[in-house]
């Protein structure tokens, strides 16, 4: 796990365009999701790339040096470059890890590998969400206790439009009552994606210490190809 190499990727827009956000993340989502893997794996190389960049940060050369991949994205699904995401899935398929985050669930190169919609119910109304650890042997949720908290966050509630997952690490349940599949594992090729749900950009999700120790195995697990 020491020796990976991580891409945090973020659109980047909201963090310039909305004070309540840029307030949470100063310096953008994509930074501070890079920050957490860095505490949480200090041996790492974590670098990372948003939309605004030249190829979108993703250049051919650095993909190729990748071994996972880490997606936030919501306002600009639209805007990414299809010939990035052909690239991206190409990685993946040869073995390259990606874990989206959040509202990532839409994006093209989440939609493209899972084949589905991958549509929701949602609703933004800062209810506490608790998420049961559902496969406590998994390397994802090593760590962990059997459930932990977030005291404001966006709800998604099922039908959650996706492939039975392979692997189911987390369920939460919101105050609202819903329950939603937080934490699901699918194998693309020699590729490993790990879908974790939590993320609104209003909130201080990824400042969470039980969220940072989520990607940061997440991204171990990714990257590990069956080691």
């Amino acid at each position: 796990m020491n020796s990976l190499r991580v891409i945090v990727w973020g659109e980047n827009v909201q963090e310039q365009t909305d004070p309540a956000v840029a307030a949470i993340y100063p310096h953008g989502m994509h930074e501070t999701i890079a920050a957490g893997l860095r505490e949480w794996l200090p041996e790492a190389s974590i670098g990372t790339a948003t939309l605004q960049e030249p190829d979108h940060g993703l250049a051919e050369a650095r993909l190729a040096e990748t071994e996972v991949l880490v997606w936030w994205g919501h306002r600009a699904h639209a805007k990414v470059r299809d010939d990035i995401v052909d690239r991206i899935e190409r990685r993946v398929r040869e073995g390259m890890g990606l874990i989206v985050l959040h509202s990532g669930h839409y994006s093209k190169i989440f939609i493209r590998l899972l084949g589905t919609p991958c549509s929701l119910k949602w609703r933004v109304a800062g209810e506490r969400e608790r998420l049961w650890v559902c496969a406590p042997g998994h390397p994802i949720a090593a760590g962990l206790g059997p459930f932990f908290e977030l005291a404001h966050e966006e709800m998604y509630g099922e039908p959650f439009a996706v492939p039975a997952p392979d692997e189911q690490v987390f369920i939460s349940w919101f105050e609202g009552g819903e329950v939603f599949r937080s934490g699901c594992c699918w194998r693309r090729g020699a590729g490993r994606i790990f879908y974790f749900r939590p993320g609104h950009e209003t909130y201080p999700t990824y400042l969470d210490a039980n969220v940072r120790r989520v990607i940061a195995n997440a991204a171990g697990w990714a990257g590990s190809r069956g080691q």
